[in-house]
């Protein structure tokens, strides 16, 4: 039997510049990705893992440095009873010029060159191990497979890979049916930040620590062992954060202290967790909602607070006030109209946005 654990897309050095949290954030951030994959390299270590598996992204080739890739080095010389084995991506392509080729790596550690697929042999465990590396940002067509044959006489055969599910991509399209019909006994998959498991032997394992509001829900990565009943994975959570997105509702009849509380309330680990709460509905004109953001801060490690509300009107004085003019004529007409209806009810109050905006930008 052998053990791996699989990961990737680690963006080791990313500099989150697109993302909407602040810059020391975003340091605490980079940090993190750091000190969790040292987590999984720890955990491959203890655990007694036979093989590393690392399918590309595991840093950001614009950002990172001589010194990082020396810090990678002796983390893996940490490992010296796991083989590790990296396949690189887009973000680390290897080139002539790549930090990979900087380092004298330890006995441990195999990474794929980029000169199409290769493989490296360890017979003691009767395994071979496949892969890919990028040797450019972008691929548009593949060919990989057209001649190549996976003929090893080795029980357990393995293929790790950067690339994208489907014919419609610039990042190494793969197809499906074509990985399946390589009869290989697992296909460690990188570049698809989200996890994702086809079958008992092929495998995205999504990114180790979700990077931005779009990564929302567990990450981690997949562990697994191959025996003489076949390939068994699964996928482990692990990241130190998630990122979380909610939605809550809200009417005309909450104070500022109900809103707060149905914030405050929400599912979720508040002291470790990225939070996007959106506000629907109807508020009540005169609630300040930078005020209720300031608040509420302090009972979450990190939150954002999205607002689709619509103030609600004291329509009759906003009836009296402007009765000879269009707001007033407006607001009758709406009525008429039926605001028990929502659709109704929403326009009356998206044109009353409008309206009383443009009197005061007037």
């Amino acid at each position: 039997m052998i053990k791996f654990v699989h990961t990737g897309d680690i963006h080791l050095g990313l500099q989150f510049n697109k993302v909407s949290f602040d810059r020391d954030t975003a340091i605490t951030r980079r940090v993190e990705l750091w000190s969790t994959f040292q987590r999984l390299v720890e955990y491959s270590k203890e655990n007694h893992m036979d093989f590393l598996f690392i399918a590309g992204d595991l840093f950001e080739s614009r950002y990172f440095t001589l010194g990082d890739m020396k810090r990678v080095r002796d983390m893996f010389q940490d490992a010296m009873n796991v083989n590790i084995i990296i396949s690189a991506g887009n973000h680390d392509f290897i080139n002539e010029t790549s930090l990979y080729k900087k380092i004298e790596w330890s006995s441990n550690v195999f990474i794929f060159k980029g000169n199409g697929i290769e493989s490296v042999d360890f017979p003691e465990l009767d395994t071979v191990v496949y892969g890919y590396s990028w040797d450019r940002i972008e691929i548009r067509e593949n060919h990989l497979f057209d001649n190549y044959v996976f003929n090893s006489h080795r029980t357990n055969k393995i293929l790790v890979i950067h690339g994208d599910i489907g014919s419609n991509t610039n990042y190494l399209p793969l197809n499906i049916n074509v990985l399946n019909n390589l009869k290989l006994d697992y296909i460690a998959l990188g570049h698809i930040h989200k996890p994702e498991i086809f079958g008992s032997k092929m495998a995205y394992c999504g990114s180790l620590e979700p990077l931005d509001f779009g990564e929302i829900g567990e990450r981690g990565f997949i562990q697994g062992y191959i025996d003489n009943n076949g390939t068994k994975i699964e996928f482990l959570p692990f990241s130190k954060r998630k990122f979380l997105s909610k939605s809550i509702s809200i009417n005309e009849n909450m104070s500022f202290q109900n809103i707060y509380d149905l914030i405050k309330d929400i599912d979720g680990n508040k002291e470790l967790d990225y939070f996007r709460i959106e506000l629907n509905g109807y508020i009540q004109h005169d609630i300040d909602l930078e005020s209720l953001l300031t608040t509420v801060k302090t009972d979450f490690y990190y939150i954002e607070i999205i607002d689709n509300t619509s103030p609600d009107y004291d329509l009759k004085a906003l009836e009296n006030d402007h009765k000879d003019s269009i707001i007033g004529e407006f607001i009758n007409e709406m009525k008429n109209k039926g605001l028990d209806n929502p659709t109704v009810k929403k326009a009356l109050y998206y044109g009353l946005d409008a309206l009383l905006k443009g009197r005061v930008d007037s």
